[in-house]
């Protein structure tokens, strides 16, 4: 049985049996404590929580997850990949034990040809948490399964919760007997790589309180109402129901070992190592192609690390195998073949897949070839000193500079015989990050615990906005925080967060920045509000500070936005939306949006690019957006379903989480894009777009500036201004400014190259003098001193091998000269051969020296460079040298 149809044949099951089927959410999770999906009942987590009531008592899904804290197992193992497809039915309040195990037991092992697995029942052992009774005798008397086919295991296996305070219960878990030949009898308490798991029920009935791990919790108490939450491991069935040995072997990953194997000329089965990257390459290239439809792209940081990490393995385990040149669109190309008949996204964002992972392909072949180079020395130099442990700053460097992901240093180090010291180099890390300026993005949650604002929600309900269609209303303040602390009253000069029963304030959200204004209560106070945010959904929390009188629960209010601001916003919303159109038509699909903000003014667009974006390019995305505005189309917003929106051509943001109801703002026949923001009502309210210029992000990502309206306008002037200024200086037309600043420039290079020739020229010209005065130190020619300061370190290069060159060579010659550029001191030190056979390095020289003038050098035995800090210590260093010189000789 393929795959695809034990998913079909899952939500079939259920959604027969009164579930609603929800689609797979996203892998970019839609909570701040995760990167990534990586549980079938996430998407679910808020209803479990009691933040979100549930839109139904029963629903069911398979969600696409990715997990890869065990990345170094992958390929190794029989089961360890980084993403999977769980298959889950979830109950809130309604089913409980009975029902779903009997859901579970009657899909297993109903005749395929009833629309079952076709499990035999024989093969099915059961385990139930230590005292859960209630289970074991639905299993045993109501199931039947025979008594000693149920195995009682403890907290650690068999009770499930969130690791944090909240809902938890027993859970019970069936496993399928793969045979003898996968090891001893005795159930799963005893061999779990026979008796393989492949479906969990957590039977979701306690609160717990705070603790650490997975058993150290007390119990609070019993769940207002008992939920089911179950996942079965489509890749674990699969690999039964297709009778192979591992999860690699199953339909939709050995198609990608196969054409890995066609494009390296290695068999799969002949040897243990190439088995396991062949394996790494067919999981890690699935999951980088699900990562990448779904809106993630490479980085250095967060998910796209985790991307990165990943496609980068997968690459370097084909050089492994023998690959010479690109092999990812091959590979991805099979993904995408055979998860597209479970996904048709996949298919229909092919082009843009296929861009961003090439584009990754090539920047790390490009790396690899540097990297390689670096980390060769670093394992010599290493050896050479007789330590087994890689410095931390070498890996460091590899990661900073090459994009080495560590655990790429690790391996690589490691098939060199060495280890990597880890703990540098994530210290250098953590160092980098806290040099780092904190991302301007970050989750703005206020200071409250998130349950104040539950509270609120469960008792006043969603917060209605009105500013569509209004800019100021009446409403009532049904919530009031002081200081993160929920209050009844605040008074002047409190900083408040306040909750009104309905509001034509705009949350933060989908790029466009929040409102601000004022509201005014019946009483004569007024707040004046900053900002405001969505910590839960529906919920929309104004921050401020109370101007005048004092601010009441329950209290009638007034509240009014700053028109003149979310104006400005609007326009630059509007711009973005007729931005990323512009774009899709001249540079195709694969410039999809990757973000955004949208300021008074202002806006920064994101978009998925391989390379560079040519100026004439952009020039002509410019002016296709403004003729769009001189059309005057207008701006029009509809509420319709998810489907239809689709069907009508509506974009929708990667990684955005949609509901079944969307908002799809439409504009003129030009633009159709799915939005929750405020826009203008035609394009005529623009005035005016002028594209500031591009630039890169991240790999595969650029990102366009922009101002708007009254801004582009001022900044137009601005440049008028400029050219006004220029012509005047170098009288000619504004077209002739170019070729006229060219001409300039020309002669001042060339009038550079002059003086830079005669400075050279009078810097070697001493070169006979400095070679006539050498010292003699025990037998060897020194000469050492300090050349006119602002002598390049080129220059000072040349003049040492100069005067080098002027000493006879059968007599042994050190040269050490110094000088000041840019008020640091810098030394070059050279040695004839005659010198070396006298023990006399140049590298060892000048390390002396720098040590001397407070830094650092090196190079090679015959010429070297360093530099320090203090210039006035060029004189120690001259002394260090020539005593280091008298030591050695």
């Amino acid at each position: 049985m393929e795959s695809a149809e034990i998913r079909r044949r899952w939500l079939s099951f259920f959604e027969e049996r009164g579930h609603t089927v929800v689609p797979s959410a996203s892998l970019i999770a839609d909570d701040p404590t995760l990167l990534l999906v990586n549980a079938g009942m996430v998407p679910f987590k808020p209803y479990f929580l009691g933040e979100t009531k549930p839109p139904a008592p029963r629903a069911t899904s398979v969600q696409k997850c990715v997990r890869t804290p065990d990345i170094e197992e992958v390929g190794k193992t029989t089961r360890h990949g980084t993403f999977f497809q769980m298959c889950g039915n979830f109950s809130f309040g309604d089913y409980f034990k009975e029902g779903a195990i009997s859901y579970a037991w009657e899909l297993l092992t109903s005749p395929q040809d009833k629309g079952g697995y076709g499990l035999d029942p024989e093969r099915l052992w059961i385990t139930v948490y230590l005292d859960d009774d209630e289970a074991e005798q639905i299993w045993r008397d109501k199931i039947g399964v025979p008594a000693e086919r149920i195995q009682r295991l403890g907290k650690k296996d068999n009770f499930w919760s969130m690791g944090v305070p909240g809902p938890c219960g027993p859970c019970s878990e069936i496993n399928y007997d793969r045979g003898p030949e996968f090891g001893p009898e005795g159930g799963p308490a005893v061999n779990d790589e026979r008796y393989v798991e492949i479906w969990n029920l957590v039977f979701m009935q306690y609160e717990r309180g705070a603790g650490d791990g997975k058993e150290d919790f007390p119990i609070l108490g019993d769940l207002p109402s008992k939920n089911i939450d179950t996942g079965l491991g489509l890749e674990r069935l699969a690999m039964i129901l297709q009778g192979v040995q591992n999860m690699y072997e199953t339909d939709t990953l050995r198609v990608v070992i196969d054409k890995a194997t066609g494009l390296t000329g290695v068999r799969y089965g002949d040897k243990h190592d190439t088995d396991v990257s062949l394996r790494v390459v067919a999981d890690h290239i699935r999951t980088s192609v699900m990562l990448i439809g779904d809106g993630v792209t490479p980085g250095n940081e967060g998910r796209g690390y985790v991307l990165r990490r990943i496609m980068r393995r997968a690459i370097r385990n084909m050089r492994l195998l023998g690959a010479t040149g690109p092999v990812v669109k091959d590979l991805v190309d099979v993904v995408i073949a055979t998860m597209g008949q479970q996904y048709p996204e996949l298919i229909t964002d092919r082009a843009r897949i296929e861009t961003v992972a090439l584009a990754e392909e090539a920047a790390f072949l490009k790396a690899l070839k540097g990297g390689t180079n670096i980390l060769d020395t670093a394992v010599t130099e290493t050896k050479a000193k007789g330590s087994s442990v890689l410095p931390g700053d070498k890996a460091f460097l590899l990661h900073d500079t090459w994009g080495f992901p560590i655990d790429l240093t690790l391996e690589m180090a490691a098939e060199q015989g060495l280890s990597v010291d880890e703990d540098g180099f994530r210290r250098l890390m953590r160092e980098q990050r806290e040099r780092a300026k904190a991302d301007a993005k970050a989750k703005k949650t206020g200071h409250a615990d998130l349950t104040a604002y539950r509270e609120i929600a469960d008792s006043a309900g969603s917060t209605e906005f009105t500013g569509y269609t209004s800019t100021e209303g009446e409403s009532t303040v049904v919530g009031l925080l002081v200081n993160g602390v929920p209050s009844p009253a605040a008074t002047e000069g409190d900083e408040v967060e306040v909750v009104l029963d309905r509001t034509p304030f705009y949350a933060e959200g989908g790029g466009q920045q929040a409102d601000t204004g004022r509201i005014k209560l019946d009483t004569g106070a007024v707040i004046q509000v900053r900002d405001v945010q969505q910590p839960v959904p529906g919920v929309s929390v104004h921050k401020g500070s109370v101007q005048v009188g004092e601010v009441t629960v329950g209290s009638s209010a007034y509240a009014a936005i700053d028109v003149r601001r979310r104006r400005a916003i609007a326009r630059a919303h509007s711009a973005t939306h007729l931005t990323h159109q512009a774009l899709r038509d001249a540079l195709g699909p694969t410039a999809a949006q990757a973000g955004s903000e949208n300021a008074p003014g202002r806006f920064r667009f994101d978009f998925g690019s391989p390379a560079a974006v040519p100026g004439t390019v952009l020039t002509d995305v410019e002016q296709k957006i403004n003729e769009v505005l001189a059309r005057e189309l207008d701006v029009q917003a509809e509420v319709m379903s998810i489907d239809e929106a689709k069907k009508q051509g509506a974009i929708a943001e990667f990684g955005e989480k949609y509901g079944e109801r969307v908002r799809v703002v439409t504009i003129g026949d030009f633009s159709k894009e799915l939005c929750g923001g405020t826009h203008v009502h035609n394009t005529a309210q623009l005035g005016l777009v002028k594209l500031l210029g591009e630039s890169s992000i991240g790999s595969g990502v650029r990102r366009i500036e922009a101002l708007v309206g009254v801004d582009a306008y001022n900044f137009l002037a601005r440049e008028h201004t400029v050219v006004a200024q220029l012509q005047e200086l170098v009288k000619g037309r504004p077209e002739e400014l170019p070729e006229k600043v060219s001409a300039m420039l020309g002669k001042l290079k060339d009038a550079e190259k002059e003086i830079e020739k005669f400075r050279a020229e009078k810097v070697l010209a001493a070169a006979a003098g400095l070679a006539q005065g050498a010292k003699d130190v025990r037998g060897v020619a020194l000469v050492t001193g300090q050349v006119p300061d602002a002598t390049t370190a080129d220059d000072l290069r040349k003049l040492v091998l100069d005067v080098r060159g002027r000493i006879p060579g059968d007599r042994p010659a050190v040269v050490a000269l110094f000088t000041t550029a840019n008020g640091r001191p810098l030394t070059v030190i050279a040695t004839n051969e005659a010198a070396r056979g006298r023990g006399l390095k140049a590298g060892e020289l000048v390390r002396t020296a720098a040590k001397t003038l407070g830094g650092g050098g090196g190079g090679k035995p015959d010429v070297a460079q360093g530099g320090g800090q203090n210039p006035a210590a060029i004189g120690e260093a001259i002394d260090a040298v020539e005593r280091l010189v008298t030591e050695t000789a």
